[in-house]
């Protein structure tokens, strides 16, 4: 049944750039991001009637306060708007954000402007499912067909899958999904680690953390390289000891590469039996990851990559070209959910296993609702389909990702589990919350400037 449009007016868009400050033990430290503090853009969209929903965007730190900035010049295009007549024309809503004829200049469909999309949409997607007193992947799943594709704008894509062709596959899929919700209700959904690789642990520490994970039951453990060939071929052969033979190592190179690199450090590291290579080179070079995907097939070793790919028609091409084996979309980097939807679609056509990238701020929460989408609703399989989980900023959460035995324990609050504790605010709003006022005021951390001074 449709939503009643009585008290949905949209009256207000608040939104805070919120910091951790994960670089204090190197936590998410890679080849590129030495440094990084997990932040987002945090967004609370109100509606007339007191009816909230809220939605992020995940960044590495500086630079948050420009998203927040885009954020709030985006407010014009949904104040006074009613949420209900929102979903009911989303894909339309869609393009009006995403291609308005001034502020797509600045995109378009890509960078900090659909980041900021993505922080807002999020925010809608969780209002609804609140409003639907479901979890978000239960909406979803609930959603016909026609009512599904209806959120997706198809411009750009048609040539590769049409609206017409996407409600097809998802009517195909129909038969069977209340025994999947009811598997996947009991089982969860699988994990893998990234908690062990760190390119600032040392080895001591990976030693524990590999250990702790094993007692946890994970299988699938993934290791940041790309800075040095000999210092990843020992941390990575250190994790392969630890875990043994019989569990699977993923490598991760955040993009460090050029295409010859990739080729020749992978083919150094092949011996240690790789599942995937992560990001072996710029996120937009299309034709780069095909040449590395056919240079590594002999090794069987895939290529993995999305967390940084801008827009459907990014991941269109990689496809197309066969230069991905696992599609890693980012519940934050595309924009929203409508166009996550796109890519799953997609995804599926080519039988390419989506295995989302998590970790920062908020992405583990919101990735297992897609992922739990996609097995009840399209691809009907976990085999070969796993979710990062990395074990950091749940705590801040009223509605916290649960790992039990390496599986993601199936989410049954309301909402896109988006939603922060009232304190973490106080604390984490950057740069007045009270922990960023004393590590400042201690010298842990330089003043902010005066383009950071956002949060008032």
């Amino acid at each position: 049944m449709p939503l009643s449009r009585n008290g949905l007016n949209i009256v207000d868009i608040d939104v805070q750039d919120v910091r951790f400050p994960t670089s204090l033990g190197a936590h998410g430290s890679d080849a590129l991001h030495t440094d990084p503090n997990y932040s987002c853009a945090y967004v609370i969209t109100s509606t007339e009637n007191g009816q909230q929903g809220y939605g992020l965007t995940f960044t590495c730190g500086r630079g948050t306060e420009i998203i927040v900035l885009t954020i709030r010049s985006m407010k014009k295009f949904i104040l006074g708007r009613n949420a209900a007549d929102i979903f009911a024309n989303f894909s339309e809503f869609w393009r009006t954000i995403t291609n308005d004829s001034q502020m797509r200049w600045l995109g378009p469909e890509k960078g900090v402007v659909h980041l900021a999309v993505a922080a807002i949409l999020n925010s809608l997607w969780d209002l609804w499912a609140r409003l639907e007193k479901k979890p978000l992947w239960k909406l979803l799943a609930d959603l016909t067909p026609e009512e599904l594709v209806s959120t997706i704008d198809f411009r750009y894509i048609t040539d590769v899958i049409t609206k017409e062709e996407a409600i097809e596959i998802l009517k195909s899929k129909q038969n069977g999904k209340n025994e999947r919700e009811r598997i996947l209700k009991q089982k969860g959904y699988p994990a893998y680690t990234t908690q062990v690789g760190w390119l600032g642990y040392s080895d001591e520490f990976v030693k524990e953390q590999c250990k702790k994970y094993l007692d946890l039951g994970f299988t699938h453990f993934k290791v940041k390289v790309g800075r040095d060939v000999k210092d990843d071929y020992k941390r990575c052969s250190l994790v392969r000891k630890y875990i043994g033979d019989d569990k699977f190592l993923m490598v991760d190179a955040n993009q460090a590469w050029s295409v010859e690199e990739a080729i020749e450090w992978m083919k150094k590291l092949a011996p240690l039996k790789p599942m995937w290579i992560e990001e072996p080179t710029s996120p937009d070079d299309i034709l780069g990851h095909a040449a590395i995907s056919k240079a590594l097939q002999p090794y069987n070793i895939g290529v993995a990559t999305g967390e940084m790919c801008a827009n459907r028609v990014i991941f269109k091409q990689l496809l197309q070209s066969n230069g991905m084996q696992y599609c890693q979309i980012d519940s934050a980097r595309v924009g929203g959910i409508n166009e996550i939807l796109a890519i799953y679609l997609m995804a599926y056509k080519f039988n390419v296993k989506v295995c989302p990238h998590a970790g920062g701020v908020g992405l583990c929460e919101m990735v297992q609702h897609l992922q739990a989408w996609d097995f009840v609703s399209l691809s009907g399989s976990m085999e070969g389909r796993l979710i990062e989980y990395v074990d950091q900023q749940h705590e801040h959460f009223y509605d916290p990702c649960i790992v039990e035995k390496a599986r993601y324990i199936t989410p049954k609050q309301p909402g896109y589990s988006t939603r922060f504790l009232p304190e973490t605010l106080k604390k984490f709003a950057y740069p007045h919350g009270n922990e960023w006022k004393r590590m400042i005021d201690e010298g842990m951390f330089p003043k902010p400037d005066e383009a950071e001074l956002v949060n008032g």
